[in-house]
């Protein structure tokens, strides 16, 4: 995203040449792009910037958008909240819906959904959306992350009050529902999953244990937290909070687990604003 309701783009990490995938899209406000399996795309955000709050979250919607050259983003009609996770492996996605977007749910409730991205008809539709999991209480607000066991399983983050934030699990067969960070009175938002699944990244602010500062989502580096329930093997990939003002935020991981990529940020910032993008070589 070349900023938060923006434009989207592709960059080939070869040529770093940058193509501009919605400027066509006269005003787009996208917040989020992300790409499924078939080489097509997802886009997230409203069909029209209002105000920060409104746009991030009464109108943000699901979008497709086709990986054929000159493709405009079609809208699945499905409001939801924050970010989405995408399957490596089909077509499934899995996204959040809470009481901004649908107002016939009660202020607290927030609710976890999948559903498969299905093109097969003259217009991208959501198939077989099926609720997962439903917190009815401000204690844990839900949003999709990542897939990961073939699909059996997905991490979701638990935001907290006072700004502090869980790693969760979910089996999607069984329903149970794990904690994975098991850190109280601090911020843990999961990212992207690592090759093999044993391994998820985290925005993280465990560094203010020793470097000072508040909790929450400001003052945040990347760690990673291996998915064992016991939230002990946990450890830390960037030092960019180590100097005042700054923070990594953001990492995804290539499918074949040679690198991550983040941004570099302010701690004043919003969520999702950045500077620059980093690419970080796995040993």
């Amino acid at each position: 995203m070349d900023k938060s309701f923006g434009d989207a783009f592709v960059i080939d990490l070869k040529s770093r040449i940058i193509r501009c995938l919605t400027c066509n899209v006269p005003g787009a406000a996208f917040l989020r792009i992300m790409h499924l399996p078939s080489g097509d795309y997802i886009l997230i955000g409203p069909e029209h910037f209002k105000d920060i709050h409104t746009s991030r979250a009464q109108d943000n919607e699901l979008w497709f958008l086709s990986k054929a050259p000159g493709s405009k983003p079609q809208r699945f009609n499905q409001k939801m909240s924050e970010g989405a996770a995408i399957s490596k492996k089909s077509m499934k996605i899995s996204y959040s819906v809470s009481h901004a977007q649908d107002p016939s749910l009660g202020p607290e409730v927030s609710q976890l959904f999948i559903a498969d991205v299905d093109v097969s008809g003259s217009s991208p539709r959501l198939a077989n959306k099926k609720m997962v999991y439903e917190s009815r209480s401000n204690a844990c607000r839900l949003e999709a992350q990542d897939f990961f066991d073939d699909d059996r399983k997905m991490t979701f983050t638990c935001y907290e009050p006072n700004g502090l934030a869980s790693v969760m699990t979910i089996d999607l067969a069984t329903h149970q529902v794990q904690n994975m960070s098991k850190a109280p009175g601090t911020y843990n938002e999961c990212e992207g999953i690592l090759p093999g699944g044993q391994y998820t990244m985290v925005e993280g602010d465990r560094q203010i244990a020793q470097l000072g500062g508040a909790h929450g989502s400001h003052n945040i580096d990347i760690w990673r937290l291996k998915l064992d329930g016991t939230g002990k093997d946990f450890t830390r990939m960037t030092h960019f909070n180590d100097y005042e003002g700054f923070k990594a935020s953001n990492p995804v991981a290539s499918t074949d687990g040679r690198f991550i990529a983040f941004q570099v940020a302010r701690t004043a910032d919003e969520a999702g604003v950045g500077y620059g993008i980093v690419l970080y070589h796995m040993r």
